[in-house]
């Protein structure tokens, strides 16, 4: 499946002699959208070919992961389960739209403590849950692994070769990877991660053997829940210029860190530049009530 690359006008792409286009990989499906659905698709074909009938997998209470995948499971006839990083959630889940939508899709929730959540990937927390559920076929946070990378190796396609630079916004590394795999020779892959330190750097080498990427880090916001008046001020601006919504944890990020490369020329003229909209436009709801209880401005 390929997705189509809309081209966006602006001022500044024409001061800085470059053009910008977004691969809509959000209009694949409201809720299995962008990287989600890359992500997932051959994991749900292994679950169902080892005959698994459980999912579990790990995020926190705004995961777009979480949401997807209680979607997919669901529409696969399969049961989900999700760690849920946060146990003060425990009964105030249901104020959460993420939360709730993945509820209404079947998942059931296990609230752990923070603390208890940097142990996930321990061989004795995964005794605990195979104690506590039975078997499971298991999806990691943010559900990258070897078939998610596989994924996302398909987001780019034969279309995709006129451009010189590919840029995506990065969370726990798997879509820049697939990315990256699948990339031409003459191509450099931008990625903007939506969290603070270098410690991604490693992880998408478990991935990818290709050194033809980089990640620009100063585009964070302080991290994946917050944001600031000027990104949203932002988001907001180019969804009235272009018609493209953008979410505030990564394709926000992303595309303010991109026009704010461009204006410090760090793009050659004449550079044809591509962004990788990776969905998760469902967190919108979630933050706007954040937003509303800070008194900052919503995201439209």
């Amino acid at each position: 499946m390929q997705t189509e690359n809309q081209p966006v006008e602006h001022p500044i792409l024409s001061e800085k002699q470059v053009s910008l286009s977004i691969k809509r990989e959000d209009l694949i499906h409201s809720l299995i959208s962008g990287n989600k659905y890359r992500k997932l698709k051959y994991n749900i074909k292994a679950a169902k070919e080892q005959k698994q009938s459980v999912i579990l997998t790990y995020g926190g209470a705004y995961s777009n992961h979480i949401a997807a995948t209680a979607f997919a499971a669901h529409s696969n006839n399969l049961r989900s389960i999700g760690i849920i990083r946060g146990e003060e959630l425990v009964n105030l889940w249901h104020e959460n739209d993420t939360l709730k939508l993945a509820h209404e899709h079947g998942m059931r929730f296990k609230f752990i403590s923070r603390t208890a959540y940097r142990e996930k990937t321990s061989p004795s927390f995964k005794k605990e849950l195979k104690h506590e559920f039975g078997d499971f076929y298991e999806i990691p946070e943010g559900g990258s692994n070897t078939l998610a990378i596989r994924g996302c190796e398909e987001i780019l396609g034969n279309l995709d070769e006129s451009f010189d630079v590919v840029c995506c916004a990065v969370g726990t590394g798997g879509t820049i990877a697939g990315i990256t795999n699948s990339s031409y020779q003459h191509q450099k892959i931008l990625g903007f991660p939506a969290l603070k330190g270098d410690f991604l750097k490693e992880d998408i080498r478990n991935f990818t053997t290709k050194e033809n990427w980089e990640l620009h880090s100063d585009y964070h916001f302080g991290g994946y829940a917050k944001v600031s008046d000027s990104l949203i001020h932002f988001i907001n601006d180019f969804k009235q210029q272009t018609q493209i919504p953008l979410d505030p944890v990564y394709t926000g990020k992303m595309v303010f860190g991109i026009f704010d490369l461009i204006q410090m020329d760090y793009f050659k003229p004449n550079t044809k530049i591509l962004a990788i909209h990776t969905g998760g436009l469902q967190g919108i709801a979630g933050m706007n009530k954040q937003l509303i209880k800070k008194r900052l401005p919503q995201i439209l």
